[in-house]
């Protein structure tokens, strides 16, 4: 299976109480903080790990940020980038991926930056597309709101289009480096874009010629039924949430049923949901972690993270009146406000339905595997079985948790057979079991 760890470049993990758990380290402002994390997950052979990111700290919840300031909602959110190569100077196995939105970004400047960053990890960077979420983030980077849930995909498929096409640029065998004659490369090799579509034009080539592993891999979360359509014809990885074991069996196959239809073979893509795990000694010890893990959380948390992804300000409604058709056709994260409904089995939940049945901000928000080693790794075998190729882990308290799945998790894993012992070599792609990509291979896919 691949293991993967979900990190931020922020005061916290995904979960906000992080933050206040006395073993979680203070010192996220410097390289150390996350070098530390990334010797652990390479040490556990972890396939690699990704930052989250957002363009504005959460601030839509009254229209203020003084309560996401004062309780550290993730307050803090740097650029993952410099992170980013401060985690790869201390690796030489651990994939490194990073969140670059498709909204607010040139795909020029993504396709640059993301092809440096490959040469200079000989072959481990990735990218997770998002297509941001909220009014804040659109005001931050000049713009007056946000922009529609499925326009911003329609936007992306070209976006990735372009992105892809600069990628292209260059063919394996481009570089002669002849000194003798002064040939440096073979111009018929490398290849002018010249996009010209409805978002975006470019002209190329792209000045970045390929990596070890082809390109960089393509992480996406689309969990609505548009986001779906895009992550199954885009993604190498497929990063999801599953309600539970059930409901991931059914989601796995819709997922490879939909990037069959895209023209792919669904064994070419990995799909990983998100999970929590406590793990300890005894069954004892990690239900008394979880519960102490579990009262770090505020009820501001909830708020602020809510606002933050539906694109809402909940203060403006009445807590226990259900929301509009209108206002429930709105909100940004469709997968979330779907997720609700079905919970409550109303077409229009109330603010308290999205604040009890969400879990945000809390560790009900998605499932957490709770127990000790044995125990934890039958959960995890139970679900690689029929509904998973791997899993994507939030930090509970960091660097503790990832300590905690590396020393007691990992080998009762690795004793099973079911994760590697040592990389098989030393590109993301080999990590995950991914063919090198052929240039313009990704012209052959269809749209759903």
């Amino acid at each position: 299976m691949s293991l993967v760890a979900f990190v931020q470049a922020s005061n916290c993990s995904v979960y906000s109480g992080s933050w206040r758990h006395p073993e979680s380290m203070d010192d996220y402002l410097k390289p150390e903080f996350y070098q530390r994390i990334a010797r652990t997950l390479e040490d556990g052979c972890f396939d690699m790990m990704f930052f989250d990111d957002r363009l504005s700290m959460p601030d839509m919840f009254g229209g203020d940020y003084r309560e996401t300031i004062a309780n550290g909602v993730r307050a803090v959110k740097m650029d993952p980038v410099a992170p980013l190569m401060a985690m790869a100077a201390v690796t030489q196995h651990l994939g490194l991926g990073c969140t670059y939105s498709t909204t607010y970004y040139e795909p020029f400047h993504v396709a640059r930056l993301f092809a440096t960053m490959d040469l200079m990890t000989k072959g481990r960077i990735a990218w997770n597309i998002v297509t941001s979420v909220n009014d804040s983030e659109a005001e931050n980077m000049g713009r007056v709101e946000h922009m529609e849930h499925d326009l911003r995909y329609d936007r992306a498929d070209e976006f990735l289009e372009v992105v892809l096409g600069h990628w292209d640029s260059w063919e394996d065998d481009a570089l002669i480096i002849d000194k003798a004659n002064g040939l440096f490369a073979d111009p018929d090799k490398v290849h002018k874009l010249a996009h010209k579509g409805r978002w975006f034009q470019s002209k190329g080539p792209l000045a970045v010629p390929r990596s070890p592993q082809g390109s960089p891999v393509l992480l996406q979360a689309g969990g609505s039924g548009r986001g779906m359509r895009f992550a199954s014809q885009w993604s190498d990885l497929v990063f999801t949430l599953y309600m539970n074991h059930e409901a991931g069996r059914k989601q796995y196959k819709t997922y490879r049923d939909a990037v069959a239809a895209a023209g792919r073979d669904p064994n070419t893509i990995k799909i990983a949901p998100a999970i929590r795990v406590v793990v300890a000694n005894s069954e004892a010890e990690a239900k008394e972690k979880y519960n102490f893990i579990d009262s770090l959380a505020k009820p501001i948390d909830t708020l602020a993270l809510l606002c933050e992804l539906l694109n809402v300000d909940f203060s403006k409604f009445p807590f226990d009146e259900p929301l509009s058709n209108e206002v429930m056709a709105g909100l940004s994260m469709q997968t979330l406000r779907d997720q609700v409904v079905q919970k409550s089995g109303k077409s229009n939940p109330t603010p308290r339905d999205f604040v009890e049945l969400s879990g945000r901000g809390t560790l009900r928000e998605g499932p957490t595997f709770v127990g000790t080693p044995k125990q934890v790794a039958d959960e995890m075998e139970a679900w690689f079985l029929d509904a998973c190729d791997g899993f994507v882990m939030y930090g509970t308290h960091v660097p503790g948790c990832y300590e905690d799945i590396v020393r007691l998790l990992v080998p009762e894993l690795q004793r099973r057979g079911l994760f590697r012992k040592k990389y098989p070599g030393t590109t993301l792609r080999q990590t995950l079991g991914l063919a090198r990509p052929e240039p313009r291979e990704w012209r052959n896919r269809k749209r759903i």
